[in-house]
């Protein structure tokens, strides 16, 4: 083991159990959705490395779809692996682990945004990425109403604004404020498209006046951001191991609060389970008198939360064979570790608690609660 490899292993943390009520489901398509979506994958040519094209063989995109939307018809649940495919594939070979500056993640980006704003407008330069997003985008128009191509083409911009914003702070010495990682992260993760898909995969279409209550919106983003913060705490060794990454929420905690990694690795996963209290009480509050659909679209967005803890839980992409042992608990633990009804001292977020209703419950204290204990 090389000096680097050893001071690398020496920053990895020990595995942690989630916090998610939310009952397990998966598509009975599971077992042929990942066979066709590795096929549809190595055709398209993403990339040009065989040892990353192994790396991703082995994803189980079909199992990451499966899990996170176990309904609705196979045709479109192939669409969204095969989105989930090229997701990946961008964040490894050009996001990542790639020297591109945002610059060139702009050029890239908006060459990807035309391509799905307007898949007819063909392109003899289009990356092997954009090639294969304009295609989807056709596809998709088989199963979505124009409504809902409209919410994913929007949805699409907040992911790849998303992914610039991520790319500066990829080539720069410094970490972003926390404020700033969190806002910058719900975007590059990917969600955004992905929760839109939630209607077009279950066959149902939620009315717009539905989707801009301001509480649906939070429990939108409190998914959004839950996934992402759980991708961090799984995958840190993972990239710390092939990347040297420190763009990670621990890393971001460990400058806001001062404090070493394993310190910041309580406040995180603190931070996380409160959010995930506030998804689930939040949840139930808008199903009291929601409509089938938005009840489809607000249980999507819980099994999407739950779904994606269940891919990565056994998803070989992650797993660090010199990384340390999970602590006692394994990958689920029945209770939250902080379920505090006061909201995060983060302003980006700190408005998802403003939603609840308060009837029937003490009124909040007047000030937050600070991350540091």
């Amino acid at each position: 083991m090389t000096c680097a490899e050893e001071q690398v292993l020496s920053r990895q943390l020990p595995a942690v159990p989630f916090y998610c009520p939310v009952e397990p489901a998966v598509h009975p398509g599971v077992d042929v959705l990942n066979d066709l979506t590795v096929d549809w994958m190595l055709r398209q040519n993403l990339d040009t490395d065989e040892q990353q094209r192994k790396r991703l063989a082995v994803c189980d995109f079909g199992g990451l779809t499966a899990w996170t939307m176990p309904y609705g018809r196979l045709e479109p649940l192939t669409l969204m692996a095969r989105f989930h495919a090229v997701l990946f594939s961008l964040d490894d070979g050009v996001c990542d682990e790639t020297d591109a500056t945002a610059a060139l993640m702009a050029q890239e980006t908006s060459r990807i945004l035309r391509a799905v704003e307007a898949p007819a407008a063909n392109s003899r330069a289009d990356s092997p990425h954009t090639a294969a997003l304009r295609a989807l985008r056709t596809e998709l128009e088989e199963y979505a109403s124009p409504r809902q191509l409209r919410r994913w083409t929007d949805a699409m911009r907040v992911y790849t604004s998303g992914l610039v914003w991520e790319a500066s702070w990829r080539r720069s010495p410094e970490l972003p404020s926390l404020n700033d990682y969190i806002t910058l992260w719900m975007r590059a993760i990917g969600m955004a498209p992905s929760t839109a898909m939630i209607e077009i995969v279950g066959g149902f279409s939620v009315r717009d006046e539905e989707l801009a209550d301001p509480r649906v919106q939070a429990l939108t983003e409190m998914a959004w951001t839950l996934v992402s913060w759980d991708n961090d705490l799984y995958s840190r060794n993972k990239e710390l191991l092939r990347a040297g990454d420190d763009l990670n929420l621990i890393d971001v905690l460990c400058q806001e609060l001062g404090c070493e990694p394993r310190e910041a690795l309580k406040h995180a996963v603190a931070m996380r389970d409160r959010v995930m209290v506030l998804h689930g009480r939040l949840s139930e509050q808008v199903l009291v008198d929601a409509s089938d659909e938005l009840r489809g679209y607000t249980e999507g967005l819980g099994q999407f939360v739950r779904g994606h803890l269940d891919w990565a839980s056994v998803c070989p992409r992650y797993s660090v064979p010199s990384g340390p042992a999970a602590e006692p608990g394994g990958w689920w633990k029945p209770d939250p570790s902080d379920a505090g009804r006061e909201p995060l001292p983060i302003p980006t977020i700190s408005w998802w608690w403003e939603q609840l209703d308060t009837a029937g419950r003490p009124p909040a204290a007047p000030t937050v609660t600070p991350l540091a204990q």
